[in-house]
């Protein structure tokens, strides 16, 4: 087989391919054989028939295109990866000789994915949320747990603010009772504003033995109702002073007020910190792509929308949901529930081509060892899986576990000639930890942050799990162990 390869305007490539005839001789003996499969003599069971018959009843024609159907998409995807083409749509094929003899050549015109600079990349300016602790943040969280621990005083005054009330409540409409709307004795701090918007003025001012009546909309509804409240008592609460005594006697783990402030500082910023390891990843892909104008190509978001439905459409089905039932109920139809994922299928294209520009220009290719640690680490996640749904499942101790191995996996990729696609993955990865460990960090006020106290000491916290759905090799055979 002998191919080329020539570029072609707006981002594809036309590769030519030249079979032999001897070489093509072979697939059409693979297509007679296909046929015998297929087709009924007398005298002959199903497969049986020589070619000479064959070709004697149908004629080599029709073998011929056969193989032509059945080889030509197996020498395209040899001269794919002969050249390295990276292919995001179904190339246009155009036989240009050899459909009645000889050799065969044919033309195949392909979209490739495009390849783009990002000027500018290594020198990242990123704004997360603020991980610094205010005192008076800190002073919430301990006035908090005081009024927690407090003790309610009844009073004789009139009720204000931040004071307790015990009522009985009813609320109606033409004089029904609503669901969820009578309570009695109920304990309230006035100020929570939980119930309609003017209750909690209508309660201030009020004394115990009051009732009175007032019309407003429920919160969390939109209709209006009735409502009768009886001020049963007035409670005011008592907190204790805050010192090492009191600390000593109700906080557990600590004597006094500096030791709890300093927990509430260290876990409040562990909360911060946590917060700003949760969008690091969006931050940093949001401003790889804002440095250059990416267009992104339609036979790409396709792919990547097809993909996101289907997952959206497995998700539902796994959690019970009926998705037409689930369109109907929000209101939306079939193109629009797809259309509303359109924008996430660009920002994806949008992050995968600016992460290969920094592969390529970082030189971050996937290495064989990092291509295998991949497959050890997708066959012992295969396997935990099976054990565990072994135990959910409450299978006996004698019921076989089927468990996978690390060759069944390459083996997996190797058939479904999905290796590139997954060195691809770890390479992005890569680039993407590459970028992370290089960005300036910045708060709200524009200072700057410490990269190892945002992101952490270790590059094992920011493994980006790759997506391998298109991929199953959960159909190979597996081994079995008790």
């Amino acid at each position: 087989m002998k191919t080329t390869c020539e570029p072609l305007e707006g981002n594809k490539v036309k590769l030519s391919i030249l079979v032999d005839e001897a070489d093509f001789a072979t697939d059409i003996d693979a297509a007679f054989a296909k046929i015998a499969q297929e087709v009924r003599l007398p005298g002959f069971r199903a497969g049986k028939a020589p070619r000479k018959v064959l070709e004697a009843r149908i004629g080599i024609a029709a073998a011929r295109e056969q193989a032509l159907r059945d080889a030509v998409p197996q020498y395209l995807g040899r001269a794919v990866r002969e050249h390295n083409v990276d292919i995001i749509a179904t190339p246009e094929i155009d036989i240009v000789g050899g459909q009645e003899s000889g050799p065969v050549s044919f033309d195949a015109t392909c979209e490739v994915r495009p390849v783009i600079t990002l000027p500018g990349y290594g020198g990242l300016r990123v704004e997360v949320p603020a991980i610094d602790v205010a005192d008076q943040e800190v002073d919430e969280v301990l006035d908090t747990e005081r009024r927690r621990l407090g003790k309610l005083t009844t009073i004789e005054r009139a009720a204000k603010e931040g004071d307790f009330v015990v009522v009985d409540l009813i609320g109606s409409r033409d004089g029904e009772p609503v669901v969820g709307l009578a309570v009695d004795d109920w304990s309230y701090e006035i100020g929570k504003k939980w119930v309609a918007p003017s209750f909690d003025d209508e309660l201030i001012g009020k004394s115990a033995g009051a009732s009175f009546t007032f019309s407003d909309t429920p919160s969390g509804t939109q209709e209006a109702a009735d409502f009768a409240v009886t001020v049963n008592s007035v409670q005011e609460l008592v907190v204790a002073d805050l010192n090492d005594a009191w600390v000593d006697e109700n906080i557990d783990g600590f004597t006094t007020v500096a030791e709890w402030r300093e927990s509430v500082v260290e876990r409040l910023t562990t909360n911060r910190l946590n917060q700003v390891r949760n969008v690091v990843v969006e931050k940093v892909t949001e401003a790889l792509v804002a440095l250059a104008e990416i267009e992104t190509p339609e036979a790409m978001v396709a792919a990547d929308l097809q993909r996101r439905v289907e997952n959206t459409i497995r998700q539902f089905q796994s959690q019970g949901i009926n998705i037409d039932q689930w369109m109907q109920a929000t209101g939306q139809d079939a193109q629009s529930f797809v259309e509303g994922l359109r924008p996430q299928s660009q920002k994806a294209v949008k992050v995968d081509l600016a992460l290969r520009a920094v592969v390529k220009a970082e030189n971050l290719d996937a290495t064989e060892d990092e291509i295998e640690r991949e497959f050890e680490s997708m066959a012992d996640r295969t396997n935990e899986q099976a054990v565990r749904e072994h135990q959910m499942a409450g299978s006996p101790k004698n019921k076989k576990i089927r468990f996978i191995s690390v060759d069944q996996v390459r083996a997996a990729y190797q058939a479904n000639d999905a290796i590139v696609d997954l060195a691809a993955e770890i390479s992005k990865s890569k680039a993407l930890d590459w970028l992370i460990h290089r960005v300036e960090y910045v708060d709200p006020s524009g200072k700057t942050l410490d990269s190892d106290v945002v992101i952490g000491h270790s590059e094992a916290d920011h493994n980006h799990d790759h997506d391998h759905a298109d991929h199953d090799h959960s159909d190979k055979d597996q081994s079995e162990t008790d």
